[in-house]
């Protein structure tokens, strides 16, 4: 079987199959963008989370909570507000924990190539640990992530140790991070947009088409943006951008089971 036959029967089998997640659906914020994606002959999504805020009770295993062996007291991708923190952590019996989670995508993708023009988009539009594995299968995989997770204990063996006007402000830090990765997201699917289209002129001309050779590849501080993500980085987020997360990214590509 060819690589463009056996990519396609692999997307076909992922998509048929039941979504496995708690919600049991894509979340609302990240629906179009997934929808985007599976559109592409050369990507499919194999899971999503647009980003939530939780509060986990457990034991903390070295300095985090495992969420397979915890109890989920709340859990909401929207803004959250005390109120519903303070009648959760009642039900708490060990270790709270509030935690919140941006955006996490993983896309497989048909090439390389593929995979490092959606990694360029992801790195620009401010998910700036995002990463590609290439599986000894040959399966490339995309990794869309980034680094402004928020993760807080509250409580110890039930007994709440921090004051409500810190869990306030613990919140308001939260619902700001909730709303920048709404903006990111966003920012997400304009530029692969811009990318896509992009793609398809240059398919139309193919003698000005330019394939990379390297697998391993950097990411500068002051790279242009406007080449990979056209112009839907503006001045202002591309400032943003540079003093949020790290801005030098290494990617290498290596081999691993999948």
């Amino acid at each position: 079987m060819d690589r463009g036959a056996e990519f396609r029967r692999w997307k076909a089998q992922c998509l048929s199959k039941a979504d496995l997640s708690r919600k049991g659906s894509v979340d609302e914020d990240v629906a179009e963008l997934v929808q985007l994606l599976n559109g592409q002959e050369q990507f499919f999504t194999t899971s999503s989370c647009a980003g939530r805020i939780l509060l986990l009770d457990g034991n903390i295993n070295g300095f985090e909570v495992q969420k397979q062996n915890c109890c989920w007291l709340l859990v909401t991708h929207k803004p959250c507000v005390k109120d519903d923190v303070i009648v959760a952590l009642k039900k708490a019996n060990g270790d709270a924990i509030l935690k919140f989670e941006p955006l996490i995508l993983h896309v497989q993708c048909r090439e390389l190539q593929d995979a490092q023009i959606l990694h360029s988009v992801a790195i620009d539009s401010g998910f700036r640990n995002s990463g590609i594995t290439v599986g000894k299968r040959g399966k490339t995989m995309l990794a869309v992530r980034s680094t402004h997770g928020l993760e807080v204990p509250l409580s110890h063996k039930g007994k709440l140790m921090v004051t409500e006007e810190y869990i306030d402000f613990l919140l308001e830090t939260a619902n700001q991070k909730m709303e920048e990765n709404k903006k990111r997201i966003e920012r997400f699917y304009n530029c692969l947009q811009d990318a896509l289209e992009r793609e398809r002129i240059t398919d139309l001309h193919p003698k000005k088409k330019i394939i990379k050779k390297n697998t391993s590849y950097s990411h500068k501080k002051k790279r242009n943006r406007e080449k990979a993500c056209g112009k839907c980085v503006t001045e202002d987020n591309d400032k943003e951008l540079e003093n949020d997360d790290d801005p030098g990214v290494n990617v290498t590509i290596f081999p691993e089971d999948y």
